[in-house]
């Protein structure tokens, strides 16, 4: 059985397609789970992480551009943007663990994103939830 981290790193993939201009891939997102052995409470769960993420998309954008020190969205890369955009919308808009969401998201950026990703993503997460 799939684990919440194995969870939100297939969401994080599913935003990172989305996010590159596959808005398609939300027609496959069952397939794309069930592929990766994604199922039951994990697969709801990953459903309702990526559909609410899509659902909000404007408003994290807007929360994330908020706490940037310089540069802008667009200065993010894409797999650092897809972990920011799942872990706001799990501080700001799912009401889980700010604490567990901001580790799972630093473990998933050491896993899946550059070397600078991990204090990146802690420093802007931080400030999310201290506003």
């Amino acid at each position: 059985m799939a684990t919440r981290t194995q969870a939100r790193e297939s969401v994080i993939g599913l935003l990172y397609a989305y996010g590159l201009g596959n808005e398609g891939i939300t027609k496959f997102v069952d397939e794309i789970l069930e592929d990766k052995k994604i199922r039951n409470k994990q697969k709801d769960f990953a459903l309702s992480l990526f559909n609410g993420t899509v659902e909000n998309l404007e408003k994290i954008d807007e929360e994330i551009s908020s706490h940037l020190n310089q540069g802008d969205l667009n200065d993010i890369g894409s797999v650092e943007k897809s972990i920011l955009r799942l872990a706001v919308y799990e501080i700001v808009f799912a009401d889980l663990p700010k604490a567990v969401v901001i580790n799972e998201a630093i473990e998933l950026s050491k896993r899946l994103a550059s070397d600078g990703a991990p204090k990146f993503v802690n420093g802007l997460l931080d400030k999310v939830t201290k506003a």
